[in-house]
């Protein structure tokens, strides 16, 4: 309970239940569950060319040749890679921060991989770098330093940010409307 207690968002309870849980199931599936997060920590390394993760050389989105070498988009973590792929819409290739600019937590642009992302755009002849970084105070200040730095040198482009699909106008925040005003496109 301990150590399910250590994973983000289980807490004390949670992690009593999910050790009932696995003491519950058949030896097997237990032992599945270590062997998985063994081979987790064996196999899985950083991708050396986006930062996300790789069980091989390369990761997976890396390794497609089919994908659009012009275009990089930057993210803070690896798991803000699967939701992008997940709506079909972007065929680049990624960049993986390692976090977002916050100088509060001591987090500057030496403790992120920015020197590597701008390494890659002149080496790689990236046209477009598309900042996707989370839409939080410390994003956007990570988006503006990159737009900053990357500015002269290449297309920056930012996701477009206002009111997701099926919302109400009355629900939305004064900043969402905002941003969702000014994102405003032509109807043809």
């Amino acid at each position: 309970m301990a150590e399910l207690s250590r994973l983000p968002g289980i807490g004390a309870r949670s992690a009593q239940r999910l050790a009932f849980h696995l003491l519950r199931q058949p030896s097997e599936r237990s032992l599945a569950l270590a062997a998985a997060l063994t081979g987790l920590a064996e196999r899985i390394h950083p991708c050396p060319r986006c930062f996300s993760f790789a069980e091989d050389e390369l990761c997976p989105i890396c390794a497609d040749q089919r994908r659009d070498p012009s275009l990089l988009c930057v993210v803070e973590e690896p798991s803000a890679i699967l939701p992008i792929e997940r709506t079909s819409e972007y065929r680049g290739y990624y960049h993986v921060l390692g976090g977002a600019l916050s100088p509060i937590d001591g987090v500057d642009p030496d403790d992120l991989r920015i020197a590597e992302l701008l390494a890659r755009v002149e080496a790689e002849g990236v046209a477009e770098v598309v900042i996707a970084t989370n839409p939080t105070m410390t994003g956007e200040a990570t988006a503006l330093y990159l737009a900053d730095a990357l500015r002269g040198k290449v297309r920056i482009t930012r996701l477009a940010s206002g009111l997701p699909v099926g919302a109400d106008l009355e629900h939305a925040d004064e900043l969402t409307l905002g941003r969702a005003l000014l994102g405003r496109r032509e109807l043809a």
